[in-house]
């Protein structure tokens, strides 16, 4: 077999994380239109948020298993696959059974990718896992603010047909997807010292799940409801729809500079509680003050957001020392957080509907980010509170 270099490895690993969210940012700038076109209700139009996410969560225990069955490159490409196929499946989706149904197998793409990525990110980069996931998590969020940014653009090329906008994203999938059928396949094989089955006993596994739980469905809450908060403070559409281009676009360097700078000085628990600290922040003032300095919550906004995701994806690579075991530890903080993060948009649309307002619902969020801060503090490695003690 030729040995592949690390070069076109990298290229891949981006390839494929760049396709991780534009399926679901997309969403974002368009979801009051299409709600309005298709008669939904916004509890029911969240579910082409909430269901990818819980799809994620559900799936998750399933990548390992297809790694060891099919090996590590095939699965991957076979994930890559399913989003192209979801994507394609919007073409359709003035019909809300396609939309609603591409958002499902956007979701078991997503799924059983994310833990291999990072399994995939342990086997080939070792050596310099904070600067690769640094790498993985910015090219995330290029995806994430492309979904965001152009999907609007998109649509009015595209004849004004909101369908043939987020069908569009399709393009880049099939791109990585034929890309990644050209690496050579390799079985993934369990080591005796992996343990079988997810870390549900572990006690640290759930403080790493539940902090990657709150900011991930804080992410989603943003990606779904943050454009219609901002329209409802009294923004026009298109000022509301420029602050949510700015929160997903001040993210990349985030992306990238967190793990790195994690790695580098031996900071990442600090820097996961000052990305919770600022969340409570910023969500307060977007809850109670939106017209004061929007633009300057926004902006801390995305790259704490940012931050503490590519901060949370390093977690589970620096528990355990297995391509395995990091699949598996970053399995079940998939599965249950992202089990738990479905809810979050799904509860804000909810309470809207109930409350007539976004403003209710938001502040349930300032008391998650509170909660998320005392995990951040709470993730101190065994060495850091055996000196505290």
């Amino acid at each position: 077999m030729k040995p592949v270099s690390k070069a076109m490895l990298m290229l891949a690993l981006v390839l494929a994380a760049i396709n991780l969210r534009p399926g679901i940012t997309s969403l974002a700038p368009l979801i009051e239109r299409i709600a309005t076109e298709l008669a939904l209700s916004r509890g029911l139009i969240s579910l082409t948020t909430a269901l990818p996410v819980l799809c994620m969560g559900l799936l998750a225990p399933l990548a390992p298993r297809l790694a060891v069955r099919l090996g590590l490159e095939r699965t991957i490409a076979l994930c890559l696959a399913l989003i192209t196929l979801a994507l394609l499946l919007r073409l359709g989706s003035q019909a809300s059974v396609l939309l609603i149904g591409s958002a499902v197998l956007l979701g078991a793409g997503i799924a059983v990718a994310g833990p291999l990525l990072s399994g995939f990110i342990k086997r080939h980069f070792r050596d310099h896992v904070g600067q690769v996931v640094g790498w993985y998590s910015f090219s995330m969020a290029i995806g994430g603010a492309g979904g965001a940014v152009l999907t609007v653009p998109l649509t009015q090329g595209l004849g004004d047909n909101w369908s043939h906008g987020l069908a569009a994203w399709a393009l880049p999938a099939l791109l990585a997807l034929l890309f990644w059928l050209r690496l050579p396949n390799r079985a993934e094989h369990a080591a005796q010292s992996d343990a079988q089955g997810l870390p549900w006993r572990e006690p640290r596994a759930w403080l790493v799940t539940g902090f990657f739980a709150i900011q991930a469905g804080f992410f989603y809450t943003m990606a779904t409801w943050l454009v219609a908060r901002y329209h409802e403070a009294g923004f026009s559409l298109l000022h509301s729809n420029g602050l949510f281009s700015l929160f997903m676009l001040v993210g990349l360097p985030s992306a990238w500079l967190m793990p790195w700078l994690a790695q580098r000085f031996d900071i990442r628990q600090p820097l996961l509680v000052a990305c919770g600290a600022c969340m409570s922040v910023c969500l307060g003032m977007i809850t109670f003050l939106p017209q004061f300095l929007p633009e300057t919550w926004a902006v801390l906004m995305g790259l704490a957001l940012s931050g503490s995701f590519s901060l949370s994806l390093v977690l589970p690579l620096y528990e355990v020392h297995t391509p395995l075991a990091v699949s598996r530890w970053t399995a079940m903080m998939l599965c249950a957080g992202y089990g738990m993060a479905c809810l979050a948009p799904i509860l804000v649309g909810l309470g809207r509907d109930l409350a007539g307002s976004y403003q209710v619902p938001f502040m349930v969020l300032i008391g998650l980010a509170l909660l998320m801060t005392v995990l951040a503090w709470a993730l101190r490695s065994p060495s850091e509170q055996r000196v505290k003690a």
